[in-house]
């Protein structure tokens, strides 16, 4: 189960892409748009400008940006960025492996031979899925609804 907190990243850098790429958003019309606490927003804000993926600007016209293209930002980078390792087990680790304290050998063990199946689907789908794609299932909807 993904954070809040990650979740509203995820949202808040959809409202950032969706919104005029020349024009910043401010913490205040992100937050209010897409139903996240202001002063949460301004941690997750900052924890994403400090890893590069958001730029603030000062001023009567200040607010926030894309630091990076929406397409090249990933669920599985925001995923991992926030909550850390993407693993149903600590064995499976890409980022945090540690060896299961109960396991024997990981060769011959059943339960991560299957989770090794699940985590690698996760991480296909999640590091294949772009913040673009929100903007896109977005629009989708739209037309299954208007249709």
């Amino acid at each position: 189960m993904i954070s809040q907190k990650a979740k509203y990243a995820l949202r808040a850098l959809a409202a950032l892409a969706r919104a005029d790429s020349r024009r910043p958003m401010l913490i205040a019309e992100i937050a209010e748009q897409q139903k996240i606490p202001k002063k949460f927003l301004e941690q997750i804000l900052l924890d994403l400008k400090h890893r590069g993926l958001v730029i603030s600007k000062r001023g009567k016209e200040g607010g926030y940006l894309l630091l990076k293209p929406a397409d090249e930002i990933t669920f599985g980078e925001i995923l991992r960025m926030i909550d850390g390792p993407i693993a149903p087990l600590p064995c499976l680790s890409h980022t945090a492996y540690r060896k299961c304290d109960d396991c024997l050998s990981e060769a011959e063990c059943e339960i991560r031979h299957v989770f090794a199946r699940v985590a690698e689907a996760t991480r296909d789908v999640l590091f294949s899925a772009t913040i673009a794609d929100t903007l896109n299932e977005k629009n989708r909807a739209a037309v299954m609804l208007a249709g």
